[in-house]
């Protein structure tokens, strides 16, 4: 299977799919790099234990289906489904939560549908939702970066880590609230007041320790695959844009109803990965240029809807699968006009 980039109605440029893939998983790096930096090896165990869970259910199922094992897995479309997984979880999960997202990415929300290009949802973004609807608990314990961290106190080492992935219960002394969580759990203190006290504010400039330097460097990877012409810019810039200007509609300078500003959602949670890696999905998004700019920009406000007035802080996944019910129908009314037609389909005289 290829990706076919349109770029006339005469001509076009075929790109490998699994080039395509390889290219995506690099773009991943600089946002890997940092989160390593300041929360740590939870982050490459995440990664590590994602990819061999993901990669071995989709060879199991294309077993039972009796499809050519090499020819499939050779797509990396497995690894690229792991690494946004796998970084939309917390650093240090146990293996089995690792192993039960990977389980319904994969198998339920790809392979089920039929395969890489068949599925109507994006399939990481399934099984974060059913992570996070299922074991919220676990989704919750987000280690603090390490900025934060008591003088004397460091991140788990390796041998730690290990243990708290595969036996449990020692990350809650490195446990820390995000700044979304931070900013949503506030109800009577001035953002100064909160910027000023939270510990994850006090390490920051935009955001809070470590979080804008995430966002930062999956914006750079995001560029880079603008670069490469891997995707067009419509969905990320559309859903960049609505969720700023929602975010600035209803940013009231900083009390204790406020939701914060633009730039802290742009440089907060997901926002960037989700801008780059994941709205921009070709399989399961609008696939229209015009389509785009609908499904990106209602992914923004649907982020900022449910950031601010819904029950949990970050709010990408789900309003990316919601756009997913509705990408059918977006492309229904946004489908290019056919070459050589006019606008109801009749020839041109």
């Amino acid at each position: 299977m290829a990706f076919i980039r349109v770029t006339s109605p005469h001509t076009h440029a075929v790109s490998r799919t699994s080039a395509v893939m390889q290219t995506v998983l690099l773009a991943t790096l600089p946002g890997i790099a940092v989160m390593v930096a300041y929360f740590g090896v939870g982050v490459l165990t995440n990664l590590l234990l994602a990819s061999v869970f993901c990669v071995a259910f989709e060879a199991a199922f294309l077993k039972l289906r009796q499809r050519p094992l090499a020819f499939y897995l050779g797509d990396f479309s497995a690894l690229v489904t792991a690494f946004l997984l796998a970084l939309a979880l917390p650093p240090y999960s146990p293996w089995w939560l690792l192993a039960t997202g990977s389980f319904f990415a994969i198998v339920v929300a790809k392979q089920l549908y039929g395969g890489l290009g068949y599925n109507p949802f994006n399939p990481a973004m399934v099984g974060y939702i059913v992570l996070l609807i299922s074991f919220p608990l676990e989704m919750s314990r987000w280690p603090a970066a390490v900025s934060t961290l008591a003088d004397g106190q460091s991140l788990p080492s390796i041998g730690a880590t290990l243990q708290q992935v595969f036996f449990g219960n020692l990350i809650d002394g490195y446990s820390g609230a995000t700044p979304l969580d931070v900013v949503k759990q506030n109800s009577s203190q001035l953002l100064e007041t909160v910027y000023q006290q939270a510990p994850t504010f006090q390490h920051g400039t935009v955001v809070g320790a470590g979080w804008e330097w995430v966002n930062l460097a999956f914006l750079a990877g995001g560029v880079f695959l603008l670069y490469k012409k891997v995707f067009t810019w419509h969905a990320p810039v559309a859903m960049l844009a609505a969720l700023g200007v929602s975010a600035a509609l209803f940013y009231d300078g900083g009390s204790s109803a406020s939701g914060g500003s633009p730039l802290f959602h742009w440089f907060s949670g997901a926002t960037m990965l989700g801008a780059f890696f994941i709205v921009t999905d070709p399989v399961s998004s609008a696939v229209s240029n015009r389509g785009r700019l609908v499904y990106g920009a209602l992914i923004g406000i649907l982020i900022f809807v449910i950031r601010h007035w819904g029950n949990y802080p970050d709010a990408v996944a789900f309003s990316v699968l919601l756009l997913n019910f509705a990408a059918p129908f977006i492309d229904y009314y946004t489908k290019p006009v056919t070459y050589g037609h006019g606008k109801r389909g009749g020839n041109k005289e």
